[in-house]
């Protein structure tokens, strides 16, 4: 399945390592995004419904699991640094929450990780493993 700019969902591969940012300026990079959210219980069928429509909105989502007061969205963004893939980040559930009709939630943990050391946490036997399959899941 494609990502941006060409990226496997699944790994965060690229047909080239890096790509020029916009306007020929830094290179860009690939981070692995987890977004955690919660507030009050809202009904399952309307979670997932919604997070449906953040993917269909957010084609580069890669999974989102759920509960009815608690969700976790997963996917790669490609941002020339941290602070840009974080800023973007910070806003995807903001942006997405009237067109998506997802639930009133805060935003309650983000993380950052740069390809490489997705790919290092993975071959260690810890950390995100490669999301499958990919899609809205429950807990």
């Amino acid at each position: 399945m494609a990502g941006p700019a060409g990226t496997d969902d699944r790994t965060g591969e690229r047909a080239g390592e890096r790509a020029e940012g916009a306007g020929g300026g830094a290179p860009s990079r690939l981070w692995h995004i987890t977004l955690s959210v919660s507030g009050t219980e809202a009904p399952l069928g309307e979670v997932r419904r919604a997070l449906e429509q953040l993917a269909h909105d957010h084609p580069f989502l890669l999974t989102s699991r759920y509960a009815n007061d608690h969700a976790e969205i997963r996917y790669w963004e490609e941002a020339r640094d941290l602070h840009d893939a974080a800023a973007v980040a910070l806003r995807l559930w903001g942006e997405h929450r009237s067109t998506a009709r997802l639930p009133p939630w805060e935003i309650v943990g983000l993380e950052v990780i740069d390809r490489e050391t997705y790919h290092q946490r993975v071959a260690e036997g810890y950390g995100p493993l490669p999301a499958t399959p990919v899609g809205v899941h429950p807990f």
